[in-house]
């Protein structure tokens, strides 16, 4: 199924499918950067809530902040050893394992870059709380990359279904300046899927779910955590 929808997407995006200036910006009307992305279709399949949360234009100063609470967390042997190894890259993987802890979630508007700059802080129970920064940016093969810092980036691949919008990861880069530098297949960390899964309908007063999952070839689950998030309003 992966298969098909990696071959569907493809088809959609040319082999280096970057926004042309005017997309890759914010219009005074909103954001139309993921819309233009996913296709009109599969925009408009979205749930409201999440096409609201992804158009909302964020320039000038603007700020999106959602607070909520991790509720399940799963960590393997080798996916701890994992987010330890890349702690001089800016620790981008989950440290601890704590689950029912607060956690805020902040996108500002990248000036530099016209992305968008994301801050994941997750609280701990020991200790100070883990900061993640990245910054999702519009370019790339496939038209969306995540930078993680000291060169590092990740192709991105988004999907729509009923009830999320889903990233999922497509390729592993060193980026030197223009240049891109794929990894080698053996050196990836595995598959990477962030999920953003409207929970309206259940959990009401507009909850989503924000999940990241990555997978392994050879070593299976590395990492799950999961949050409940609500937006906050100004």
């Amino acid at each position: 199924m992966r298969q098909a929808l990696d071959v569907r997407t493809e088809r959609r995006q040319p082999p280096e499918n970057r926004l042309d200036p005017e997309q890759a910006r914010p219009t005074a009307l909103g954001d139309l950067r993921f819309r233009t992305l996913l296709g009109a279709d599969d925009w408009n399949g979205l749930p409201a809530a999440i096409r609201r949360r992804f158009a909302k234009r964020l320039a000038d100063g603007a700020t999106a902040i959602c607070a909520g609470r991790l509720v399940e967390m799963r960590v393997s042997r080798a996916g701890r050893f994992l987010a330890n190894l890349l702690r001089p890259f800016g620790a981008p993987l989950p440290l601890q394992q704590a689950v029912d802890v607060p956690s805020v979630v902040t996108v500002t508007e990248d000036v530099r870059s016209g992305g968008q700059v994301w801050t994941r802080l997750y609280a701990n129970r020991t200790g100070f709380p883990q900061v993640i920064h990245s910054a999702k940016q519009f370019t790339g093969p496939t038209g969306l990359e995540e930078y993680l810092g000291f060169g590092l980036a990740m192709a991105l691949r988004v999907e729509a279904t009923e009830d999320a919008l889903l990233f999922h990861s497509a390729g592993y880069y060193w980026r030197i300046g223009t240049w891109r530098l794929r990894l080698p297949r053996w050196l990836e960390p595995g598959a990477l899927l962030v999920e953003h899964r409207d929970r309206a309908a259940s959990d009401g007063d507009g909850a989503f779910l924000f999940a990241l999952t990555l997978t392994h070839k050879w070593f299976g689950e590395l990492i799950y955590q999961a949050g409940l998030y609500r937006e906050q309003r100004p």
